[in-house]
């Protein structure tokens, strides 16, 4: 019996050992997956680059997966949760993924630290030999200009804000506020340097704030005052735009009270002589933003009545659930008309805001792909590489090994480049969509697109037949449609004109090809320098 016991005693030892050996190994295991790093990636290339910086020092996810359009996506609320809980988040710039904006709206992370890899970084101001990376450009008073002595209710308030000395940055975010008493209230959807602003009837404030690459403010302006003067204690002739040199930043028309009545949405005054004013109206939208608009007026009424349209060529759609002078709905591609009617007890029209054009701009003109320059990414790099730093200053010489690593392969990319289109005597290439400008553009070739910056605008069949005709004039061999998309464009011009179909990696996505081989951006790049060797000869 005593054996017996202290081999029951032994083995319990071991056992417990084992099982705090066990305990204890996963506690460190938890404790290092803990210890990393947290970073949120918007698309593809930019959880690339990241992922090359970061290495095993963070957990990396990515917000747009391959069958989604990282131009026109839409955060989930998962996706604003787990924005919230990561220590960084790094996307491409807004012109590429413009719902980042609301999206900063709606996370509350005051730790959370954000890169726009791309913005800022100018193109044209950057040689092969000259790679300066212009984080840490310093900014000066911000100065809003184009302000006018006074103004009438009505009137639009045109500014702009300007930083001597600044050449890369130019996003901004203005503010307004009735009095120094009250606080600051963001204008929505403005983030550029001018502002149209829609002067009501009393005096405010305004002030414009720039905006570095990180999201952080480098700079903010004095506040600048509206003034508001309707002349009321004065005569008619106090009315005579011979008087009002003020206003030069509106035609005399626009001038003219009584043809525009207190807005610039064409709104028309009644036969009872009242006014109304919309108020809240942006400069423009983004498709899915919220529209929001107030109408104002001293008119007696008792409800409203809101109508839609898409253009003056399709008839009007009455909103049977919006009564008040509040109208809500959502920005559409493309554009929408909005009008309200304001009706007294009986129904009868009172009041009519006239056409309100809610204006859309997806910024289908700016041409984002900034990533398909092997030159440009490298300060993309440098931006990821110095946040990481910051936010983990443990880490500091692992991501500036790691950085300096994919450097030198993207210096090696753009030695590619250069030599497989050295003295190429035809530089042309025709595309199905115009997203290869940053490659034209850097290795001096002429990119021709068949279409636009959109994959969603479809090309006119009279664009086309211009296109089969540079075809012919260009003696270009091969139609190039990007990978994943539809080809059918390419393929009917390609039929129509004799030549051939060939794929180029835009990299908004990386193909199940690539991936299945366990190969990224520079094995997709150098896929493209071997296809673009089709037509570049």
């Amino acid at each position: 019996m005593k054996y017996k016991w202290l081999r029951s005693a032994m083995l319990t030892l071991v056992a417990g050992t084992a099982l705090t050996a066990c305990s204890t190994g996963e506690t460190e295991k938890n404790s290092a997956e803990e210890d990393k790093v947290s970073i949120v990636t918007s698309f593809y290339p930019m959880h690339e680059f990241a992922s090359q910086v970061a290495g095993d020092r963070a957990d990396i996810t990515m917000m747009v997966g391959g069958g989604d359009d990282p131009h026109h996506y839409e955060p989930s609320a998962k996706d604003v949760a787990t924005v919230n809980e990561a220590d960084l988040f790094v996307y491409s710039s807004p012109e590429m993924e413009f719902w980042t904006e609301s999206l900063f709206e709606t996370v509350e992370n005051d730790d959370l630290k954000i890169v726009s890899a791309a913005e800022g970084v100018d193109q044209s101001a950057h040689s092969e030999e000259d790679h300066d990376h212009t984080e840490g450009e310093s900014a000066g008073e911000v100065k809003i200009a184009s302000a006018a002595e006074h103004y009438h209710s009505g009137d639009m308030a045109e500014l702009t804000a300007k930083v001597e000395g600044n050449t890369t940055l130019d996003h901004w975010h203005w503010y307004t506020r009735s009095d120094e008493s009250a606080d600051w209230e963001a204008v929505p959807n403005e983030f550029g340097s001018e502002l149209s602003y829609l002067v009501l009837d009393e005096n405010f404030e305004v002030k414009a704030e720039l905006y570095g690459e990180d999201h952080e403010v480098l700079t903010e302006s004095e506040p600048v005052t509206i003034t508001v003067d309707n002349h009321e204690d004065e005569g008619e002739e106090a009315h005579d735009h011979e008087s009002e040199e003020a206003h030069d930043h509106e035609s005399e028309e626009a001038h003219d009270h009584e043809s525009e009545e207190a807005h610039d949405q064409e709104g028309e005054a009644t036969e009872t002589g009242e006014d109304v004013v919309v108020a809240g109206l942006a400069g423009h939208y983004h498709t899915g933003d919220a529209v929001t608009i107030m109408a104002e007026t001293e008119a007696e009424v008792s409800e409203w009545q809101w109508s839609t349209r898409k253009s003056d060529e399709t008839e009007w759609s009455v909103i049977s659930d919006q009564t008040t002078e509040q109208f809500t709905g959502e920005a559409v591609s493309g554009g929408l008309e909005i009008q309200g009617v304001g009706l007294d007890a009986e129904g009868n029209e009172v009041v009519n805001t006239g056409t309100i054009e809610i204006i859309v701009d997806d910024h289908e003109n700016e041409d984002p792909h900034s990533w398909l320059d092997p030159v440009l990414v490298q300060e993309q790099v440098d931006a990821i590489r110095d946040a990481l730093i910051e936010i983990d200053p443990e880490g500091e010489e692992v991501y500036t090994a790691n950085a300096a690593d994919f450097n030198e392969r993207l210096q090696g990319l753009d030695q590619e480049f250069q030599e497989a289109f050295e003295g190429a005597e035809n530089r042309v290439f025709v595309v199905q969509h115009q997203a290869f400008g940053y490659i034209a553009e850097r290795y001096d070739l002429e990119q021709i697109a068949v279409g636009g910056l959109s994959t969603e605008v479809e090309p006119s069949p009279s664009r086309i037949a211009e296109i089969g005709t540079l075809v012919e004039e260009y003696e270009v061999p091969v139609i190039y449609y990007q990978q994943g998309s539809d080809s059918s464009i390419a393929q009917t011009i390609a039929s129509e004109t004799g030549t051939e179909t060939a794929v180029l990696h835009d990299l908004e996505s990386l193909s199940e090809e690539l991936q299945s081989e366990n190969l990224g951006y520079i094995e997709a790049m150098e896929q493209n320098i071997e296809a673009l060797k089709l037509s570049i000869k």
